[in-house]
């Protein structure tokens, strides 16, 4: 087997890229932007003027196992980008093919949400798990799912959109798919915003920290640190987040049973203030045969490289 893999994590503003070993340690990195150019071929051709020397650096393609992407709407199936919202390139985009014939090297992608699950099962606390959810809370929620050892793609490709399953029928409104009431409009950094707004809103006779803000300051981070200093707003808007994200849980794993759920992104940061609430909703809506079995989990994997990773452990699952 070869000693690396080329791991590429496509996000709408900048693309990530590594080599990186078995054991999960990134040789090198770098970055660029993703959206400069109109067409996809173009992106590639810049992405190869940085990944082609680290591959030479890293003794040629003959010491590269492939190279695994993770991107907005990729189809692990067809290699495809399929009308992703985020990128300038429409329709869709033939990005495996494409990435084989620039690198000749064996690309194969899924969406970032699956590529952080693969990540967490090759490299990080759920190294020895066969069930288990992944869950990444940052400016939305994203999710992979694994049973069995293996990655839930649905006949299509595109399953485990756990985000956008609707957890308040007619809810709140997401403003990027139309949708009322599902889990991303609450229980991402933009929702916690968006329950922040709201409280201030509906009770103006209530002091807080957070008034301190203007509605274009107020931020996931500055609901926390109103939290962590006692703010009674803040720490509702944390447990409210919870309850949402521990009845959202408890669905999911009345589905899968998974092991453990397995929660990353910039809102685990929170720690306890979002843990807490969540692991207490979570368990009072399950079933007994389910209670206190599920480990609720943060990832161990350093969040700078996660993306990289993710991408890369594509590659090395196919060789398990």
């Amino acid at each position: 087997m070869s000693k690396y893999v080329i791991g590429i994590d496509v996000g709408g503003t900048t693309t990530k890229f590594g080599v990186v070993d078995k054991n999960g340690h990134i040789l090198e990195q770098d970055r660029i932007p993703t959206n400069q150019h109109e067409v996809a071929e173009e992106f590639i051709e810049d992405l190869y003027a940085k990944v082609g020397p680290m591959i030479e650096r890293a003794g040629g393609t003959q010491n590269i196992e492939g190279i695994g992407m993770g991107a907005p709407n990729a189809n692990f199936y067809t290699g495809n980008i399929e009308y992703a919202p985020n990128l300038k390139w429409k329709g869709i985009i033939h990005m495996a093919d494409l990435m084989e014939r620039r690198f000749n090297l064996t690309t194969k992608l899924t969406n970032d949400a699956n590529a952080a699950a693969v990540g967490e099962q090759i490299y990080g606390c759920a190294k020895e798990m066969n069930d288990f959810i992944t869950i990444t809370l940052g400016t939305g929620v994203g999710s992979g799912i694994v049973v069995n050892g293996r990655i839930v793609l649905g006949h299509d490709g595109f399953a485990g959109e756990l985000g956008h399953t609707i957890i308040r029928p007619g809810g709140r409104l997401h403003k990027g798919t139309g949708m009322k009431g599902s889990l991303e409009a609450y229980a991402s950094a933009t929702g916690v915003r968006e329950t922040a707004i709201e409280l201030l809103t509906e009770h103006p006779e209530r002091e807080s920290l957070l008034r301190n803000y203007t509605i274009n300051e107020l931020t996931s981070e500055s609901v926390y640190d109103c939290a962590m200093k006692g703010d009674s707003i803040a720490n509702e808007i944390f447990e409210f987040t919870g309850q949402i994200l521990g009845e959202s849980l408890a669905n999911f794993i009345m589905f899968s049973s998974p092991e453990a759920i397995v929660l990353f992104g910039g809102l685990t940061k929170a720690g306890p203030l979002l843990l807490n609430p969540t692991r207490k909703h979570m368990e009072a809506n399950l079933l007994p045969i389910f209670q206190n079995k599920v480990k609720l989990l943060f990832s161990e994997l350093k969040e700078a490289d996660a993306a990289i990773l993710g991408a890369s452990a594509l590659i090395w699952k196919l060789k398990d």
